[in-house]
């Protein structure tokens, strides 16, 4: 066996979570992500969704697909920057310049490339990027790519991140990097004030809106449009995965910006264009959202019934102010216990444990959709509540 391979034959820890019967990831679903999926042949109550708007299997999204494919195939054959632009992904790119209020946009073929082209290619070497100690992976693999400096502030601290400005040199630039709504939290971040100091010391701001686009603003334009800072706002970066119901990205911006881009970010022109499939449903998408705005009151109907429901069986539920609902275990084994025994009373949940969160703040994180019924959240409640007082973490 060679050096690599007896390394990595030594990596053993899914297979002893496996055999105590505890492993909660790679469950393989059978049917359409909806509020209900199969699951070995069970019907499943979905609450570990990031459809956060339910559309995946929204009849007009499926029939913006396939009419997609029959116009167009099945894929592209090459990046956006040689042979592999469509003029969908053009009416896609104007609409989502609309869609969130900035000048022009680019598509890239997943989520995490928008942030592994974006921010490993805007700052040069003796620039800094400046990120929330939160902020999503993908985010922190972008930085890790630039060979700009890089700064991290106490979550949602400004005084943190004004003292991280303060070392800055003022004739440098300065990206500071947050997302909208935290994915694991399910916090929003403090845009005013981030704003505000980013005037203050002449720094640029980008908001990773995956979680936002659907959720808030006006028609779920997102962080920016909820808080009126889009003009203020210099990138918004979306993705297709959560409420657009597909897979893909996007960065949104001012012209100048977006031609940089378009010709200097690697994973954008070295990557295949996302599917014909994939475009002509996220434009669907924002046709259902923009024609049926009650879709977006809807999940917060949902959410926040949800939530005070939690609280009033005595779950942490954190500083959550979003769909996103992180129930605090503070445990790694009882997270996965947790996680086991909702799944065989029907109940579909993430596990969020260390090392990805601190031991101390390992949760389960239970997400809302727009079409999940009343009826399917109290049975969740019931469960979760039932399970809380047999693992002692509700008294």
């Amino acid at each position: 066996m060679k050096l690599l391979q007896q390394k990595l034959a030594k990596y053993d820890i899914p297979q002893k979570a496996q055999q105590m019967g505890i492993y909660p990831y790679f469950r393989v679903i059978e049917s359409e992500q909806d509020t209900e999926v199969l699951i070995g042949g069970k019907k499943v109550l979905m609450f570990g969704s990031n459809s956060y708007l339910g559309l995946t299997s929204h009849p007009r999204v499926k029939e913006g697909a396939i009419k997609a494919v029959e116009k167009y195939g099945s894929g592209c054959a090459g990046s956006r920057f040689l042979n592999g632009t469509l003029d969908i992904h053009l009416e896609l790119e104007n609409r989502l310049a609309k869609f969130v209020g900035k000048e022009e946009t680019i598509v890239y073929s997943a989520g995490f490339l928008v942030n592994l082209g974006v921010i490993s290619t805007i700052t040069g070497r003796d620039d800094y990027i400046i990120l929330d100690e939160l902020v999503h992976a993908s985010i922190i693999e972008g930085r890790r790519l630039s060979f700009s400096q890089a700064f991290k502030y106490k979550h949602n601290d400004m005084a943190s991140l004004e003292k991280v400005l303060k070392q800055c040199k003022p004739d440098k630039i300065k990206l500071i990097v947050v997302d909208g709504i935290f994915s694991m939290e399910g916090d929003i971040a403090k845009l005013p004030e981030i704003i505000a100091l980013a005037k203050q010391y002449d720094a640029t701001v980008m908001v990773d809106d995956a979680h936002s686009l659907g959720v808030i603003g006006h028609n779920g334009a997102g962080t920016s449009s909820h808080f009126g800072l889009t003009e203020d706002t210099d990138l918004i970066m979306g993705t297709f995965s959560k409420s657009l119901a597909s897979i893909g990205g996007f960065i949104a911006s001012d012209k100048d910006t977006i031609n940089f881009l378009k010709h200097n970010s690697r994973s954008l022109i070295f990557s295949a264009s996302i599917s014909p499939a994939s475009a002509g449903s996220v434009l669907a998408a924002i046709d259902v959202i923009e024609e049926n705005p009650g879709i977006i009151q809807d999940l917060w109907n949902n959410t926040n019934y949800a939530l005070d429901e939690f609280k009033a069986m005595g779950f942490d539920t954190g500083l959550t102010e979003s769909p996103i609902i992180p129930l605090f275990i503070r445990d790694n084994a009882k997270t996965f216990k947790f996680t086991k025994l909702l799944l065989e009373e029907g109940i579909f949940v993430n596990p969020v444990v260390a090392p990805a969160v601190p031991p101390d703040s390992t949760l389960i994180r239970f997400s809302l959709m727009a079409t999940h019924t009343k009826e399917q959240i109290d049975k969740a409640l019931e469960i979760c509540q039932k399970i809380g007082k047999k693992l002692d973490i509700l008294h």
